[in-house]
């Protein structure tokens, strides 16, 4: 019997964690294959890779934002091949796996709820070895009928399954994110989300958990995402193993995880002081900073708490941080989600998520959508269009403050110009800036094609010289300014409007040359030669002196010409390049 476990990721560098758990917990009685496509793939390629392999069972790991195509998929599936045996497992297929089934007449079997012990039970009955009746958890037809088994308890020692990165082949995970647990479940109850169904918190033991971070951090893996819906819920248990990370950094593994910023104590916070710039990130969820609509959705959390806690963190520059903000829950109109963006955005923190409310299957939301007047989509991923307190109208200008926002905010590509136009124009209101200007871009048909690096800064320069319209010359240079500390360039865009100044180029070189220069300024590179040492850094004359602007955002600048000199870093995580005002 040859057995093909499979999904389609939303992105290539993405993998996933429970296939590997299957994988692993059947190795005893059957080696399995693994193969994982994306979202992005053709659907005749995976049928054709799938169909070459001839496999007599299939299995799919199923989400919100591949079930259209899996099922789809397996149709096809089952009309080339009709003895294959499908199965589909997942969180979009457990709540509602009845319905499903009667839905997907071409599935064998769903798995519901955590697969390693049901799958286990399948591959015995598959074999032989045990009855169809006494598998804990499984959906399946029997004469036209769909039988529904009773569910399977939920495992209570998680080190009772191998681990899945046992024997791991680094190349596979080359380029990858590498996703790991340390608990299962939430001690939190959160209407909108999946963790609420489950209810406890389950811990894999602290000796696994490191024997198995060992294994990767010595594989090189360059990411681990921890996948705990609340990894500091347990402080002791989080303080080790990031102890455990920072002690075996091998400079090349970073870390990420989902945290409560209102357990982080001041103890917790000393301890992460300490920790190497780069080395974790941090999401954060907050969703909104409304009390009743945190209340509504059954939400704990503090923001006063929050926000001490973010901002002492982001004193420490070692720590990208990573906040969530969700459009669309209920009592949450658009006045009020305007309070909870600015509320965020001014923590100064260096990623701004703005989500919209899906409204999964087996969540609270979900079961009281008629009490808000909710109206979603009836297909995954189930996105809300609009309800009692926010119009679609409303939710289709969030969709466009959100594309702003990831392009020039959470880019980090115009971090100066962005800190300029929101405090001497937007202070009071960020997210009146993101809505202007969102509303600029629609006006001009800027949504409507992809634009490239230069043509963003282009489109916020002229913005700016149209609806702003003042010191233009001064912001022209800090938009230059941005543009130049993010890499080294040999062509910068005329909009720019270049400062020329008589033999520059010869004059770098000279600066280069200059032991006491290279003492000051590029000890890195002491007895390295001018021309090797060019490759690394730029210079660029400015008609303002944008560094003092950099130390403080509020000073008045005047015109005054000078030269900056960029050191450029990649491994840095929150400044590119170091710049220096030099004599040239």
């Amino acid at each position: 019997m040859k057995i093909l476990l499979t999904t389609l990721n939303s992105k290539f560098i993405h993998t996933n964690l429970a296939i590997r758990y299957l994988k692993s917990y059947v190795k005893d009685l059957i080696d399995v294959d693994i193969r994982e496509y994306t979202i992005n793939n053709d659907l005749d390629y995976i049928l054709k890779d799938i169909y070459k392999n001839d496999y007599d069972v299939i299995l799919f790991s199923t989400y919100i934002w591949n079930i259209l195509d899996i099922v789809n998929l397996c149709e096809n599936i089952k009309k080339v091949k009709p003895n294959t045996i499908i199965g589909l497992g997942g969180p979009e297929v457990s709540y509602d796996s009845e319905n499903a089934m009667q839905k997907y007449p071409f599935v064998d079997y769903i798995l519901c709820g955590e697969g390693e012990l049901v799958f286990r039970d399948l591959v015995m009955y598959l074999q032989g070895n045990k009855n169809i009746e006494n598998v804990e958890g499984i959906v399946y037809r029997n004469n036209g009928e769909i039988i529904v088994n009773r569910p399977k308890e939920l495992l209570q020692n998680l080190d009772e399954i191998p681990s899945p990165y046992e024997n791991l082949d680094s190349k596979e995970y080359e380029n990858r994110i590498v996703y790991y647990e340390t608990s299962r479940g939430c001690p939190f109850d959160c209407q909108y989300c999946l963790s609420s169904t489950l209810k406890g918190l389950r811990y894999f033991s602290i000796d696994r958990v490191k024997k198995d971070l060992k294994a990767l951090i010595d594989a090189r893996v360059s990411q681990i995402k921890f996948i705990d819906r609340t990894f500091n819920a347990n402080k002791k248990f989080a303080k080790e193993i990031m102890n455990f990370l920072m002690e075996n950094d091998n400079d090349y593994t970073t870390y990420h995880f989902e945290v409560t910023a209102h357990l982080l104590d001041d103890d917790m916070l000393e301890f992460l002081s300490n920790c190497k710039e780069g080395l974790f990130q941090f999401e954060i969820g907050v969703q909104t900073t409304n009390q009743k609509v945190l209340d509504a959705v059954g939400r704990r959390d503090d923001f006063s708490k929050l926000s001490k806690v973010v901002k002492q963190i982001a004193l420490y520059r070692n720590i990208h941080q990573h906040l969530d903000l969700i459009a669309g829950l209920p009592y949450e109109d658009y006045a009020s989600f305007e309070n909870s963006f600015n509320d965020v955005f001014n923590l100064g923190i260096e990623h701004l998520q703005l989500g919209f409310l899906k409204m999964i299957k087996g969540t609270g939301v979900r079961k009281t959508a008629d009490e808000h007047g909710y109206k979603y989509k009836d297909y995954p991923p189930y996105e809300v269009l609009y309800n009692d307190y926010i119009s679609y109208s409303q939710i289709l200008k969030l969709k466009d403050i959100e594309e702003i926002l990831e392009r020039y905010y959470n880019s980090k590509n115009f971090v100066l110009s962005m800190r300029y136009i929101i405090f001497n124009y937007y202070k009071e209101s960020p997210f009146k800036f993101f809505e202007e200007f969102a509303t600029y871009f629609d006006q001009n048909g800027y949504f409507d094609a992809a634009q490239g690096k230069n043509q963003l800064y282009k489109i916020l320069l002229d913005f700016y010289n149209s609806v702003i319209n003042k010191d233009n010359e001064l912001f022209n240079d800090i938009l230059k300014y941005d543009y130049i500390s993010l890499g080294k360039t040999s062509n910068l865009p005329q909009f720019f409007n270049k400062l020329d100044m008589e033999d520059f180029k010869n004059r770098c070189h000279i600066f280069l040359q200059d032991e006491s220069n290279i003492s000051k300024y590029l000890q890195d590179f002491y007895d390295k030669p001018a021309k090797h040492i060019i490759k690394y850094v730029h210079f660029e004359p400015f008609k303002f002196d944008i560094l003092e602007l950099k130390k403080d955002i509020n000073k008045k600048i005047d015109k005054e010409d000078n030269v900056v000199m960029f050191v450029y870093d990649d491994k840095k995580i929150f400044e590119k390049s170091k710049a220096y005002r030099v004599s040239i």
